[in-house]
């Protein structure tokens, strides 16, 4: 089967009374953003074959202890042969970030699978392509083997007991370039304020990795599940200079 990451979270998520056992194991294949670890982690607690990303897998990989296999399996990776670039870059100078693993930048992409432009919108479209290159909005580093990595503010956020989903865009600031901005959407039951969400990331993550600006709402999705980005990143636009 194949599902957004969110579809793995509503699984995993799921009332223990609406499974049922299957005579074979499953092959989940997902996309459209990188699957948090702790969702990988569930869906093989479930006994089916871990969900493989666009991340090319490294035989080396397999002996390493489970924590690190997951991390590196929920990397966004390298690009595939549809795309004729991709890279992580600084939104203001276009300069690609170096890969050190803690440079932050913006993903950007091209190649004739890139969708062409917003329909009859062409102000978005000229903002989404500013600089020859399709603005994505997420934020990520790319460490020494070429490998990229989305900010971890989302995963992290998945690990926090009272957070059903979230997703992470920049927030343009006009001093220090673009700065994680979380969306959230609360468990039923459960009560906390953006403080003690920032907290709780910065606890778990390098500060610059950690959100800035929290907000809680339920998260817009396309009827597939994946949630729709550019509408985050269009409120996140809105809310203008983060200092």
């Amino acid at each position: 089967m194949g599902g957004a990451p969110t579809v793995l979270n509503m699984i995993v998520n799921s009332p223990s009374n609406d499974r049922c056992p299957l005579p074979h194991k499953v092959e989940v294949m997902t996309g459209g953003a990188p699957p948090p670890p702790q969702i990988l982690l569930k869906m093989e607690e479930l006994e089916t074959y871990g969900p493989r990303t666009s991340c090319v897998w490294k035989p080396e990989w397999d002996a390493l202890p489970q924590d690190e296999r997951l991390k590196l399996k929920a990397r966004q990776g390298v690009q595939h042969l549809g795309l004729e670039e991709v890279d992580i870059k600084d939104p203001i100078t276009m300069k690609s970030i170096p890969a050190d693993g803690k440079t932050v930048g913006e993903v950007m992409f091209r190649g004739n699978t890139v969708t062409s432009g917003y329909l009859k919108d062409l102000v978005a479209t000229q903002e989404a392509f500013r600089g020859g290159w399709f603005r994505s909005g997420n934020l990520a580093v790319k460490h020494p083997d070429g490998y990229i990595e989305q900010c971890r503010g989302r995963e992290v956020l998945f690990s926090h007991p009272a957070v059903l989903e979230a997703a992470v865009v920049a927030r343009q600031d006009d001093h220090w370039g673009p700065m994680p901005c979380a969306f959230v959407k609360l468990k039923e039951g459960f009560s906390v304020d953006a403080q003690e969400i920032i907290k709780f990331s910065r606890d778990c993550l390098p500060h610059y990795m950690a959100p800035r600006t929290v907000i809680f709402e339920d998260l817009p999705k396309t009827p597939t599940g994946k949630v729709q980005k550019f509408v985050l990143m269009e409120k996140a636009k809105a809310l203008g200079s983060l200092f």
